[in-house]
């Protein structure tokens, strides 16, 4: 078995409400369930499906974060920046009223229940922006697919509780969109932001891992790694970032559509920027 360094983490981040932006902090604590907070918050359309920006882009308008570090199986105070100015709380009696308002939809802002396997709401026909459905999913077509897909039972994470992706990564993908593609890391929305140097900048860096475990900080170890399947979010506007459709056309054209891995959580503990990250296989 080798081990050895590969990373150091740039950047960690955490979103309280699934589908708004987020927060950066400094550190945050790993368990088996992902980071404590982490989509914790989800916009509940009249259907009873879960609002995405997969298919309502402007959710990408609004940022959440926390008024207090989150715990496990707490509910933390939530403050929410609308789009035009002025904020809410999640826990405010009118929060979802609020919310309804300005999305111009009855919704509600509802916690992730420890009982429910939730569905997300897409657009099959814009779920991949440009690129066909039938390009990446042979048999399917924007006709056949469905319009939810299943989150993850007890939560809104859409496929695993951490998502890890490097710079490396970033940096090939800009080779090959070329032209003026802003490729940051918010775009992916990931929960670690490693830095893989020069040396890791020409390929998919983390195809090297997919076998592995990261090992990062003191005792956090990241296993089951899967490539991690982007969409239509990829290229929409957020927060200085102007909508780019290259970027997921570009990814599919060369890796499937995919930057980035999913993940478990192997071994839980605290991940703060500047940690090593190191690969064992």
């Amino acid at each position: 078995m080798e081990r050895r360094k590969v990373a150091v983490v740039s950047a960690l981040f955490r979103y309280p409400v699934k589908s708004m932006l987020g927060e950066s902090p400094a550190e945050l604590m790993l368990t088996t369930n992902g980071t404590p907070g982490d989509r914790a918050w989800g916009v509940r359309e009249a259907s009873g499906r879960v609002a995405t920006a997969k298919k309502w882009a402007n959710l990408l308008g609004f940022r959440a974060s926390y008024d207090s570090p989150p715990k496990a199986d707490e509910l933390a105070p939530v403050t929410i920046a609308l789009p035009g100015g002025g904020s809410i709380h999640a826990a405010d009696p009118d929060a979802s009223a609020r919310l309804s308002e300005v999305l111009g939809r009855p919704v509600r802002l509802e916690w992730a229940r420890a009982d429910e396997h939730a569905r997300g709401e897409i657009d099959p026909r814009t779920i991949f922006a440009d690129v066909p459905v039938e390009q990446l999913f042979p048999g399917l077509t924007s006709e056949t697919m469905p319009d939810t897909f299943g989150l993850m039972r007890g939560a809104f994470f859409d496929a695993a509780p951490i998502h890890v992706l490097a710079s490396g990564s970033l940096e090939h993908m800009k080779r090959l969109c070329g032209g003026n593609s802003m490729l940051d890391p918010r775009r992916f929305r990931p929960n670690i932001f490693v830095d893989t140097g020069a040396a890791g900048a020409d390929g998919f860096v983390e195809d090297e891992w997919l076998e592995g475990t990261l090992e990062v900080g003191e005792t956090v170890k990241i296993t089951a790694m899967k490539p991690a399947l982007r969409c239509v979010m990829t290229t929409h506007a957020q927060s200085g970032l102007p909508r780019d459709l290259s970027i997921l056309r570009t990814a599919a054209q060369h890796h499937k559509a995919t930057l980035g891995v999913f993940a478990a959580i192997g071994a839980p503990g605290m991940v703060r920027v500047g940690d090593p990250v190191f690969l064992t296989k």
